[in-house]
């Protein structure tokens, strides 16, 4: 075991517990975060009987004060060179204000909160296709620098483009737009973090075989049947792709997101519906 930590968000299940396992494997000692504490108690009882060092700390990623004690406490535990914010909520999972603060503010909280405890490694924020599929129009990018001065007018602005639309579609909306911020966040963070000698980029799913993606399985057969790839993603797939982008042989990649999605926005999928 060596000293290196990776912190992983959303680390109890679906594609967190997968990464969370790889990089237990690679030698990581693990601290996850979570908002579901027995999820969190289920996935280190099984990462310790593998012999990986973990560990687990409850923590709504859009508290920015617990994200800053979860830095702390993961800088305490040895050198963080990787971070993997999976952590999010999609349109199923909350209101259009919550799904905005877990999944926008969620991220800026997480590349700041580690901001200071790292001086290598890699960030690595998670999107969604919803970013690609849904119209640039769509998008308040004038909006975003705001975030990093003023969070709360941030949010406002954000929250009132979500509010322009029928009230069915404000989830989705909130939704897509939180999370085409992170496309935004992690690729203008990739400046700030290379002075500190870190690396930030994002990682893009569409639909894996996870809890979430059960969840969400009613709206999701339309993309894959337009996938080069007719299959939901496995968590071991996506895991591999996290473990790979986060090892320092791959240390030139930053300011860039990773699309993981089997060929669906290849092939001119889309939200819109006629």
């Amino acid at each position: 075991m060596s000293d290196d930590v990776c912190v992983i968000t959303g680390g109890g299940s679906g594609i967190g517990r997968a990464t969370a396992a790889l990089m237990g494997e690679r030698g990581y000692r693990i601290v996850l975060a979570g908002r579901t504490p027995a999820k969190l108690a289920d996935t280190v009882a099984d990462l310790r009987n593998d012999g990986v060092a973990a560990e687990a700390v409850a923590g709504d990623v859009s508290d920015r004060d617990a994200m800053l004690r979860l830095a702390e406490l993961a800088a305490n535990r040895g050198r963080v060179t990787a971070v993997i914010h999976a952590a999010g909520l999609s349109p199923h999972m909350g209101d259009p204000a919550t799904i905005m603060a877990v999944n926008a503010l969620g991220t800026l909280h997480v590349n700041d909160a580690f901001y200071p405890v790292m001086d290598s490694g890699c960030v690595i924020d998670t999107s969604s296709m919803s970013a690609y599929l849904a119209p640039r129009l769509l998008m308040p990018t004038g909006s975003y620098p705001l975030s990093r001065t003023d969070p709360e007018r941030f949010r406002r602005r954000m929250m009132g483009r979500v509010r322009l639309f029928p009230r069915r579609v404000q989830a989705g909306v909130a939704y897509a737009i939180s999370k085409h911020f992170v496309l935004w966040c992690a690729r203008t963070d990739a400046a700030r973090f290379g002075a500190r000698g870190v690396r930030v980029l994002s990682i893009t799913p569409s639909t894996f075989a996870t809890p979430m993606g059960e969840i969400e399985s009613g709206e999701t057969a339309d993309y894959l049947a337009r996938n080069a790839i007719k299959r939901a993603g496995r968590p071991e797939e996506i895991a591999f792709l996290y473990a790979s982008v986060a090892d320092d042989q791959m240390g030139y990649l930053t300011g860039t997101d990773i699309l993981c999605d089997g060929g669906c926005v290849a092939a001119g999928g889309s939200l819109v519906r006629a």
